[in-house]
């Protein structure tokens, strides 16, 4: 395993948009957004690629899984207010963030399972709370099906769980051939309407912060996974990923319970009040926070909020043994 190299400056990547958003979307500097991710990177070498995690802290471990189109910094709140009391690892899914960005990977739901599994494996994890967003949502719970022994707990935020009956016109746009590629890795609007689209308070993110969430997509080539991700939504029983998303919700049906909580952002357009319904009727045993004044990035949305809830839930659920005491590895 290797720690973290220092990635190369974009000078390049200092951009302003072409479409409105609220605030100053100009990149200030290509490092100023590392003030609000000063951890430790890890890498699982995988034979696509090298996969980036980070691992902080000591105790029960806490897996962190996010969506498109973000990657770890969307967790950079949660991993520093958890990780004095746990171990909190967030990877980023092989094409985000900082993990390497193969051309030729499959880039499916599978894919990234697999891969999630790995990195379980090799960290040895047991006694495992998912906690998972958006795409991370089908990861996490794919991941947890296929190694059930390995989990203990599960929170949930604005994520699905089974093929969706239709696809938003605003991400069908996204899917649209020469449009489509043209938007998401031409001009990376996928992102860049997430700041818009995502947040219902939109000055939640400072510049900087935006910028911790461009970083890595600065280019066409870097911005494959993002469309990928897109592609990837099923839109038939034919799409290569409806039988796995299928095959995950009548898991979740059959699972034996864990103790679960649901935090959704109401205002979310995509992920929306049904969505929450929908999954609460696969874990009925779940605990549900409802959070009326926040979007699809619920965590940035209402932080302090979302951060209580958690600590608050993890605290009552807390697991017989105090810590870890399965060998940790690196």
């Amino acid at each position: 395993m290797r720690g973290y190299t220092p990635l190369p400056a974009r000078n390049s990547w200092k951009i302003r948009p072409f479409i409105p958003f609220h605030g100053d979307f100009l990149m200030t500097s290509d490092e100023s957004w590392r003030s609000h991710y000063p951890f430790k990177s890890y890498f699982l070498d995988l034979p696509e690629g090298r996969l980036h995690y980070v691992d902080e802290g000591e105790g029960d471990p806490l897996l962190l899984v996010h969506g498109n189109p973000t990657w770890s910094f969307h967790w950079r709140k949660l991993i520093a207010a958890q990780r004095d009391r746990y171990r909190v690892i967030a990877l980023d899914h092989m094409g985000c963030g900082l993990s390497d960005k193969p051309r030729d990977w499959q880039y499916d739901l599978s894919g990234h399972i697999q891969n999630l599994g790995r990195l379980l494996t090799k960290l040895n994890l047991q006694r495992t709370t998912l906690i998972a967003h958006d795409w991370g949502g089908p990861i996490g719970l794919g991941t947890m099906l296929e190694a059930p022994e390995r989990f203990s707990r599960l929170i949930l935020l604005n994520t699905g769980a089974w093929p969706p009956r239709q696809i938003p016109w605003r991400i069908r746009v996204c899917r649209t051939p020469i449009a489509g590629p043209l938007a998401v890795r031409g001009f990376n609007l996928f992102l860049r309407a997430a700041f818009w689209m995502a947040l219902s308070d939109r000055s939640r993110l400072s510049p900087e912060e935006r910028e911790g969430y461009a970083f890595p997509y600065g280019t066409w080539s870097d911005r494959l996974a993002i469309a990928r991700f897109v592609a990837d939504i099923p839109d038939s029983s034919r799409h290569r990923s409806y039988a796995t998303l299928a095959g995950i919700e009548q898991s979740l049906k059959d699972a034996a319970p864990l103790p679960a909580l649901l935090v959704w952002g109401m205002q979310d357009w995509c992920f929306t009040p049904a969505c929450l319904e929908r999954m609460a009727g696969l874990l009925p045993h779940a605990e549900i926070l409802r959070i009326d004044r926040a979007g699809h990035w619920v965590l940035e949305d209402a932080f302090e909020q979302v951060r209580d809830a958690i600590s608050d839930f993890l605290a009552r659920s807390s697991l017989t043994s105090a810590s870890n005491s399965i060998t940790r590895t690196k």
